[in-house]
């Protein structure tokens, strides 16, 4: 299978509003994947049930994923067919494009809300 290139996405600032409690959660759950490991990237997902997962960013020789691909993936791999939200602790100032791809696979408006190490929302992409 050849292999794809996606452009990254811009990530809009935040508008002030806060998240709800379950996104929220999202960005806790992302948080904790990344320092588990001490990932560049933790990542969390939000299937059509409720259901909840978080990944962090896996390179080895043989394989490199974004922490949101492996979310997106550990979703689908246990039956999600429609993602509700997404959300990718990061310092970069821009979401990842494989990651984004990802996550629109699954869902063309779920929001994927992008924050920084510290927990702060930097902006949501819809």
């Amino acid at each position: 299978m050849p292999e794809q290139t996606f452009a990254a996405a811009p990530v809009p600032g935040t508008d002030g509003t806060p998240l709800s409690a379950e996104d929220a959660k999202l960005v806790t759950l992302a948080r904790s994947a990344r320092a588990r490991v001490g990932a560049v990237e933790g990542a969390s997902v939000r299937d059509q049930d409720g259901r909840t997962y978080a990944a962090a960013t896996v390179v080895l020789p043989s394989l490199a994923l974004t922490a949101l691909q492996l979310a997106v993936a550990q979703a689908v791999a246990s039956g999600a067919t429609r993602l509700e939200a997404a959300a990718v602790v990061t310092e970069a100032s821009t979401l990842d494009g494989s990651g984004h791809a990802a996550v629109r696979d699954l869902a063309a408006d779920a929001p994927i809300h992008v924050a920084g190490t510290n927990g702060s929302l930097l902006g949501t992409v819809l």
